[in-house]
This record gives C-alpha cells, sequence and structure tokens, in this order.
C-alpha cells in the first residue's frame, strides 16, 4: 500500500516539524499534525466520518501535561482508542520510551507496525520503518527486538503481573488474597501467592520484593 494520508501526534514542535519534512520528503501527499491525543482522536474519528480515513498515526508514548485537561494522556490511550475506531490503521510509535515491557505489550495487545526509538539514528529508521509499513511489514530495530526476546525468556505471566502491581501499589502479601479474590484472579490462595512471588525472585535473581518490583518496573513491565 502506497501511504497517502498520515497524522502525527507529537508533543514537541520541532519533532513534529522534522516528521513532517521525512513524510514529505518520502511522498506522502497529506500529512496532519497535532499536539495533543484528544485532537489526534477526533481527526481520526472526522476523517472517517468524511470518508477519508487516514492510512497511518505516528504518535509518541509521553505527552507533557499542561492546562489542556486531556481524555487521553499518553499515545497508548491514542493507540488503544485508535484501533478501535479504526481497526485497519497503520501505527508507528516514535519515542524515547523503549522498555521492552512497553513495545512487547504493544506489539501484543494492538499489534502496532513499528516502532522506531528517538535517538541520533531515528531518522534512517524512520524511513525503514515507512518502507516497511508500505510493503506490509512490521519494523522494530534490532536493539529492541533483542530486548523483547531477552523479556520474553523471563515468561510473565497475567498472574505475574497482577501481583507484582499489588506488590509496587504497597500492597501486603497477606492481604493479596482477598485482593485477588474480589479481582477474580486466581489461584488467590495465600500459599500459592508465596509460592509464585518467590519463584519470581529465585528465577530471576533477586533477593526481596522491592527489587523485584523495581526490575519490572525498569522493564516496563508495570
Amino acid at each position: 500500500m502506497m501511504l497517502k494520508k498520515v497524522l502525527i501526534a507529537e508533543d514537541f514542535e520541532s519533532t513534529n516539524f522534522s516528521l513532517q519534512k521525512l513524510l514529505e520528503e518520502f511522498g506522502v501527499p497529506v500529512v496532519d499534525f497535532v499536539y495533543y491525543c484528544d485532537d489526534a482522536y477526533s481527526k481520526l474519528r472526522n476523517a472517517i466520518d468524511e470518508n477519508s480515513p487516514y492510512d497511518l498515526l505516528i504518535t509518541d508514548l509521553n505527552f507533557e501535561e499542561d492546562h489542556y485537561v486531556q481524555d487521553l494522556k499518553s499515545g497508548e490511550d491514542l493507540i488503544k482508542a485508535a484501533k478501535k475506531l479504526q481497526s485497519n490503521l497503520k501505527l508507528l510509535v516514535f519515542s524515547a520510551n523503549t522498555k521492552s515491557g512497553v513495545v512487547d505489550r504493544l506489539a501484543k495487545n494492538y499489534n502496532i507496525d513499528a516502532f522506531v526509538r528517538k535517538a541520533r539514528s531515528d531518522s534512517k529508521n524512520l524511513k525503514y520503518a515507512l518502507e516497511a509499513i508500505q510493503n506490509g511489514e512490521r519494523f522494530f530495530s534490532e536493539d529492541l527486538k533483542n530486548s523483547v526476546r531477552k523479556l520474553n525468556t523471563f515468561e510473565f505471566s497475567n498472574y505475574d503481573i497482577s501481583l507484582i502491581d499489588l506488590l509496587a501499589k504497597g500492597i501486603m502479601v497477606k492481604e493479596m488474597p482477598k485482593v485477588l479474590e474480589e479481582k477474580q484472579i486466581k489461584p488467590f490462595g495465600l500459599s500459592s501467592i508465596e509460592k509464585r512471588i518467590s519463584l519470581l525472585k529465585d528465577s530471576l535473581n533477586l533477593p526481596n520484593n522491592a527489587q523485584l518490583v523495581a526490575f519490572c518496573k525498569d522493564l516496563g513491565i508495570i
């Protein structure tokens, strides 16, 4: 597919203009940009209503908060809403937030087409990503693919993530059975919870719960 209409969601003006120039050089005839996620969603919706939908959304993940109150506060919020609105929309994430847990979640949950890290060589990788998308392929730079492979060797389950998230929120292990039961997350027996947390720490060679939480935050799992 040839990219004919692209929307950029990026809150830094200089980055926005650089992306516009790159897309124009790439031969995209219609390039629009916004600084806020809510505005991006409105443009996507209006384009569909006008029977002229966008082919591709390029978005950052982190947007600085200011006086403009938004419903969609992050690029991931925007991606989730955009996919519900237009399931065939191509998605390119352009962000400095390259934690392996974040990249993995976006790829698995939203089937993003490309992720380019904001860095010194990002212009080259953006071109590679655009070419891949036009050819119906996905693009993730080698460093991102390697970090996701490393993350997947740990095989965190949804249950594991739930336990670690509760630890991060300051919930005591002995209080977890009640919380998990209320959320209908099984198993919620205290013995099962203690064994799973212990197994996670042993497999990752981490001495305590605090370091387990810190490790998972660094990966972007929670």
